[in-house]
């Protein structure tokens, strides 16, 4: 057979190919390469698939974290709570404002934070809460918000474009929500790119400005910003995108079903060598990546390698441990079930245009290399 990688992103631009040229030429007709009319278009779609009231195209996923929490007024040495289970760009953006994340655990079963760590960790300190809705599902908002009713919440929905919650849009649940646009997401552009939506005005208003270097306008500045501008072209490639946005969420889920349905017929499941994806009732996964649990986590990842079957960990190393944050004291063993998760996910193909022959195929080999 021929290699399957972890993502191909040819079946997108096939759906966008006739469109796609005559909208970068009007681009450069019009020469309105940053924000202008296509950004703003953006904005307003995405309004209408989350339901958030303001929406704000910015340069990343990475930048949209970092923007929502300047908007807080955050001081050094405040704390914000999140996940030690998630890519370092959710902590970088509070290390950025020199503050202090505070970990807690995560749920065993969807890799989420878990609601009701949270209390333990709560203190005169504690300004934010950032939640991540990791690899397409949405953490449970209602006990996060019962838990820690007064402070301001941040949806990390970096990998949760068109996932729901309890009937509710993943970009609706938190004060703020952060979305990316890395060319890899479910909705993933030419460049970078991010979003944050938000139901409060003011809030907006302010975050408009903190995009453009803390100006109206005019060259008249009234906070220190930064340049978090979205390009045109940026944002014309994801509204090219958008309208196939939930059939390509939809062709997720349906491969997921497929991984279930070969994983039952060769025995995987009841075997209890791999477990997959769960699905927390009430939500509606988007399967940014498609993780399983597995024994013998890095040997399965070679021995697929060596099949031509392209895997990922998402991640080696849970936050706490990482390097970089060394200074904040962490051990190992403080957050034993992420540390469980770092040892044992993998994420196998599920990207749309994912071919069900190669999804027999990956379960296949997993068959063979646990021989059973």
């Amino acid at each position: 057979m021929s290699p399957i990688p972890i993502l191909d992103l040819k079946f997108q631009y096939q759906a966008i190919e006739n469109e796609l040229w005559p909208v970068l030429k009007k681009i450069f007709e019009t020469s309105s390469f940053i924000l202008g009319p296509e950004v703003e278009a953006l904005e307003k779609e995405i309004e209408a698939f989350t339901g958030a009231s303001y929406n704000l195209g910015v340069s990343s996923g990475s930048d949209a974290l970092l923007i929502s929490l300047m908007a807080l007024d955050l001081q050094p040495g405040d704390e914000v709570i999140t996940t030690p289970f998630t890519f370092f760009a959710t902590v970088g953006s509070i290390l950025r404002l020199y503050c202090k994340p505070v970990f807690v655990d995560i749920q065993e079963d969807t890799f989420n934070i878990d609601a009701h760590e949270i209390p333990k960790v709560l203190s005169q300190k504690t300004k934010a809460l950032v939640p991540v809705h990791l690899y397409g599902q949405c953490a449970e908002m209602d006990e996060i918000q019962k838990e820690a009713p007064h402070l301001p919440i941040i949806e990390d929905a970096a990998q949760a474009i068109g996932a729901k919650y309890k009937g509710r849009s993943a970009g609706s649940l938190g004060l703020m929500a952060c979305f990316s646009f890395y060319p890899s997401k479910n909705l993933g552009g030419a460049t970078e790119g991010g979003l944050i939506a938000t139901k409060d005005f003011q809030l907006f208003e302010k975050m408009k400005m903190i995009r453009n270097h803390g100006s109206k306008g005019g060259y008249i500045h009234e906070f220190l910003g930064g340049n978090f501008r979205l390009s045109a072209i940026g944002a014309a490639v994801l509204r090219l995108k958008m309208k196939y946005l939930e059939d390509w969420n939809q062709l997720r889920r349906e491969n997921a079903k497929l991984y279930q349905k070969y994983f039952q017929e060769l025995g995987l499941l009841e075997s209890g060598k791999i477990r997959p994806p769960f699905v927390a009732e009430g939500n509606l996964h988007t399967y940014h990546q498609y993780v399983i649990r597995c024994e013998k986590r890095d040997e399965l990842q070679s021995y697929l390698s060596s099949k031509g079957i392209q895997t990922v960990v998402y991640y080696p190393k849970p936050l706490h441990l990482q390097p970089a944050l060394a200074h904040l004291g962490y051990q190992e063993g403080d957050f034993p079930r992420a540390e469980k998760a770092a040892k044992e996910v993998l994420a196998l193909p599920v990207y749309p245009g994912l071919k069900e022959e190669d999804i027999r195929e990956v379960a296949t080999q997993i068959r063979n290399f646990y021989q059973l």
